[in-house]
């Protein structure tokens, strides 16, 4: 290893890293400079926000326009309603729990390239996600009511996927078939994830794969 991978205790740490994105979220970074309580407090030039919601206090974040990187957590159906009015966002994590059921709000995020979402207690339906065409990763954790990937099955734009399950509680997937032939995937991340038909092979059709994180899942 060199460079930029020689802090890293493995050449696979730092691939996991910089495929989840975490080069650019250090967290204790962003409660320093980047957490504030309320929408109210955030300064309308920032452009990075870690916003946890409590009641209301989310009310307003939409007339942030310049934000690019929102961290936000508890966020419920009208909070992601006002989400969906940051037209210059690049990039949102969704911490747990998710409570949204309905992710068509994030249709007008047209510059969005990276989104996570932990947790989605209420989500069946991800084929909205499909319909934001800068969208290049796409990391999805403990989604119990996803019933399988197959909406994934035409998902040529993305360049990583992420399927995976809690610490304390596996997620299966039926098969890896829909991922076949992806024209752009780059990395598969699948912690805590089991595949029912236990075969890899899917991912041999891809022509771009380079890393994949994995677990006694086949």
């Amino acid at each position: 290893m060199s460079g930029a991978f020689d802090t890293y205790p493995s050449l696979e740490s730092a691939y996991s890293t910089r495929f989840r994105g975490h080069l650019h979220r250090d967290l204790q970074e962003w409660a320093e400079r980047h957490y504030y309580e309320a929408a109210a407090e955030i300064p309308p030039h920032a452009e990075e926000v870690w916003l946890n919601r409590q009641k209301l206090n989310y009310r307003g974040i939409a007339d942030k326009k310049l934000i690019k990187h929102l961290i936000a957590s508890k966020v419920d159906q009208t909070f992601l309603e006002e989400i969906g009015n940051l037209p210059d966002l690049r990039r949102l994590d969704l911490e747990a729990p998710f409570l949204g059921d309905d992710l068509t709000p994030l249709r007008s995020l047209r510059r969005l390239e990276h989104l996570s979402i932990d947790s989605p207690r209420k989500l069946s339906n991800f084929s909205a996600l499909l319909e934001l065409p800068s969208l290049r990763t796409l990391l999805i954790t403990n989604a119990k009511k996803m019933p399988n990937i197959t909406w994934l099955a035409e998902a040529h734009h993305l360049e990583v996927i992420g399927i995976e399950g809690a610490i304390d509680s596996d997620y299966t997937i039926e098969s890896l078939a829909p991922l076949a032939g992806l024209r752009s995937l780059r990395a598969f991340l699948g912690v805590s994830t089991r595949l029912a038909d236990k075969s890899l092979m899917p991912l041999a059709r891809c022509p771009k794969l380079e890393f994949l994180s994995i677990a006694r899942c086949a």
